[in-house]
């Protein structure tokens, strides 16, 4: 009856099936609602399908904590020590990392000596320390990679930002880290280079994404310059997607992701391959 209800007014007022079908919505959740089967919005009752892991880096001060099980029982004292050392433990400050991709290189290069960066890539390079600069912060260390066109980034970023402690090491160079998925075709290399640069590539993420030591009391701010494919694998392992899905991002030459680590183990990407400071004639991927 309610049916034939509706659409006859619907008839009445030339609504037509569109309006039948929103009518009709409308009737259907009146009648739910008065029975009581609603569901709330998704939003409210939705499960994630993968929580957040807070011990990602293995320094969750509620983990690193453990109660003296040497005596029995637990004591309201035992309880209080154990307040007191995980207050101790927990960090106060955000480590702020910013990642730089290279400047343009010379692909043609047989060795990793003669893949240098070519006029266009020290010009983004120049830039990217230029937009560093512009954003004002107190940069605590420079990082980068032993590749030549890492190296020469470094480099000229550094003339922006003078006075700033630099770093090089070979833990952050190229490499395959973990087989994309999908797969492309162009790109397959061996299998043994996976497990040699992936096992590598994870050292790095773990020396180099983490949240602050306790002692810190400020938040730092951090530049590394390396390269693409070590990027997207950090971007995808600290955001705790699948690492395999590193490949589905892409990074302009010079650009800079940033990634935050709040002290409870949270982590926020602020930007993904930030070159939105370069005229578009500069811009390069390849």
């Amino acid at each position: 009856m309610v049916w034939k209800r509706c659409l006859l007014f619907c008839k009445n007022n030339a609504l037509g099936l569109s309006g039948f079908v929103i009518a009709s919505g409308v009737v259907l959740y009146e009648k739910c609602k008065i029975d009581g089967n609603v569901l709330a919005s998704w939003t409210t009752n939705f499960e994630p399908s993968v929580k957040w892991d807070y011990n990602w880096d293995r320094r969750d001060p509620n983990i690193l904590v453990k109660p003296d099980k040497s005596t029995e029982g637990t004591t309201e004292k035992d309880l209080k020590d154990v307040e007191n050392e995980i207050k101790k433990r927990t960090p106060t400050a955000s480590r702020h990392l910013l990642f730089i991709r290279h400047g343009q290189y010379n692909t043609d290069g047989k060795t990793d000596f003669d893949r240098y960066l070519t006029e266009l890539g020290k010009k983004q390079a120049d830039l990217t320390g230029q937009r560093l600069k512009e954003m004002g912060h107190d940069y605590s260390v420079l990082v980068s990679s032993t590749m030549t066109r890492a190296k020469q980034t470094a480099d000229i970023v550094a003339k922006s930002i003078p006075d700033v402690p630099r770093e090089e090491t070979d833990i952050l160079r190229e490499g395959a880290p973990i087989p994309p998925e999908p797969p492309i075709g162009n790109w397959r290399p061996e299998k043994n280079q996976f497990y040699q640069d992936g096992a590598r590539i994870e050292a790095a993420f773990r020396r180099y994404v983490h949240r602050a030591d306790p002692e810190q009391k400020t938040d730092s701010f951090e530049v590394v310059v390396c390269h693409a494919n070590v990027i997207r694998y950090f971007v995808c392992r600290a955001l705790q997607l699948p690492p395999e899905a590193w490949l589905r991002l892409s990074l302009n030459h010079g650009s800079i992701t940033w990634i935050t680590v709040r002290p409870s183990g949270r982590v926020g990407l602020r930007t993904l391959g930030e070159s939105g400071f370069m005229p578009a004639d500069v811009t390069s991927v390849m």
